[in-house]
């Protein structure tokens, strides 16, 4: 087996490290917007109304960012939360800047394509989906 095989068949498994490393750095937003853990939401350093547009999106981050980072309901989670941050990025940054480096929307538009992206491949089999699977308690097949 030549190395560059070797190294491929390490992608599912890297899909299930990209996903919980990404969702841990989400459930972070979350928790600034609605708790100020580590640090509350720039310039005041505060917390965001949870009624709020922001805190209802501080829940999706810290529910969602949750539910991915178990790898548990995973697609549907990513597909919800892929187009929270097509909002997020739509709504706060582009009306800033067409350049997403200007308008500080970077973050937005690399979770938005990654949670969609996950939406379609699934959780990888480092997670609770992929247990579900192999104990049967889903009709589909394995992500």
């Amino acid at each position: 087996m030549n190395l560059v095989h070797k190294w491929s068949s390490w992608a599912p498994y890297l899909r299930s490290v990209l996903r919980m490393v990404a969702a841990f750095m989400f459930i972070l937003t979350g928790s600034m917007k609605l708790f100020a853990i580590p640090v509350g939401v720039p310039p005041s350093g505060g917390m965001v109304p949870w009624g709020s547009q922001m805190g209802i999106g501080g829940f999706l981050e810290l529910i969602g960012g949750s539910l991915l980072l178990l790898g548990l309901f995973t697609r549907p989670t990513a597909f919800i939360l892929s187009g929270e941050m097509a909002v997020a990025y739509f709504q706060f940054h582009f009306p800033k800047s067409f350049w997403p480096n200007v308008s500080g929307g970077i973050p937005a538009a690399i979770f938005s394509f990654l949670w969609l992206y996950l939406s379609a491949a699934g959780a990888g089999p480092w997670s609770l989906d992929a247990l579900r699977n192999r104990v049967g308690l889903n009709r589909r097949p394995p992500a």
